[in-house]
């Protein structure tokens, strides 16, 4: 089923929406942070620097299929800007990760309650999933994943719960080394800079899941939060950029319409590809399966498409809007 607008994420595209503000939410709490501890007996939060380094080695060699989560781990040990947890069935023997929001999250707004899990075992993840305090299953959240058995899990789950699902599957694309790309060539007369804060309405009107009060709120969040390339003309008004997300990923690339075939989006992808690497993350993200166009682009620059399928599993998705 295709998303709504405001309903699942960030493809690389160039489409865009109307503009809704509406400001009200509610939450639901989750549990305090405290050191690793286990929750329901099944249950462990990670929260020691040494447990979350050593995960992060472990799910290094379990690339490509832990991009996700190893992207959100690597954001935990480099200051958390998205202030995430990573849940793990046992410890250190796991067989299931998620990564999540920390903290209270809104019921009706899954751009903020957007999650990812690897597993080891599937039996593992479903008893994760299924652990008390792990899921609110009448709240509106999304789970990432690059495994067949995530989706299995949570149709599984949706149908013994009465729970609506929405899939939507990408392509996911990944640079084995930055390095190696073009050397990116900017046009007279333009330059790389910054998006401001004042920009946060061109991305929501811009993003084909855009164009409401959430995914505002949400764009605002990883401008303010996660680096981004933006190649600006020579008033400093943006012409084309790239987002990154809690999940290391690149996310909203964006080409305005009168400025695009002129190299832009090559030039933003090639340098957010190396900051990437020089920050020690990998370079990659997700493309809607008809999104020929960035398809060849990422291919050309030497991005290698994942086999498989990344899914973006919205549950709930009629609590997921604006307003009570």
């Amino acid at each position: 089923m295709p998303p709504k607008a405001g309903g699942t994420h960030w493809p690389v595209t160039a489409r865009g929406g109307p503009v809704t503000i509406v400001t009200t939410r509610h939450t639901v709490s989750r549990l305090p942070l405290h050191s690793s501890r286990t929750v329901a007996g099944t249950m462990q939060i990670l929260t020691s620097p040494a447990q979350l380094q050593r995960l992060e080695g472990i799910l290094k060699k379990s690339l490509p299929l832990a991009l996700p989560v190893y992207g959100a781990v690597l954001n935990i040990t480099r200051g958390n800007p998205g202030d995430f947890e990573v849940l793990v069935d046992k410890w250190p023997n796991f067989g299931a990760v998620l990564a999540r929001p920390r903290g209270e999250v809104p019921v009706n707004d899954s751009y903020w309650n957007t999650q990812t899990a690897f597993y080891r075992d599937l039996g593992a993840y479903r008893a994760l999933l299924e652990t008390p305090g792990c899921q609110r299953w009448d709240a509106a959240f999304i789970i990432i994943g690059l495994q067949d058995g995530v989706t299995t899990v949570s149709q599984d789950l949706a149908r013994a719960k009465g729970v609506e699902l929405d899939i939507t599957e990408y392509y996911t694309y990944m640079h084995p080394d930055p390095s190696t790309m073009p050397e990116p060539r900017l046009d007279p007369g333009v330059r790389l800079g910054s998006l401001l804060p004042s920009h946060v309405d061109l991305l929501n009107e811009t993003w084909p899941y855009g164009g409401n009060a959430r995914s505002r709120r949400y764009l605002a969040e990883l401008l303010g939060r996660f680096p981004h390339v933006c190649v600006q003309d020579g008033a400093g008004e943006p012409l084309s950029w790239v987002l990154t997300d809690h999940f290391g990923t690149g996310a909203h690339g964006f080409t305005l319409p009168a400025h695009r075939r002129r190299g832009h989006m090559q030039v933003a992808l090639t340098v957010a590809a190396r900051r990437a690497q020089a920050r020690g993350f990998p370079t990659y993200g997700h493309t809607a399966l008809q999104n020929g166009p960035m398809q060849q682009l990422q291919e050309l620059l030497g991005h290698q498409r994942l086999p498989g399928i990344c899914r973006y599993i919205l549950h709930n998705p009629g609590m997921d809007k604006d307003g009570p």
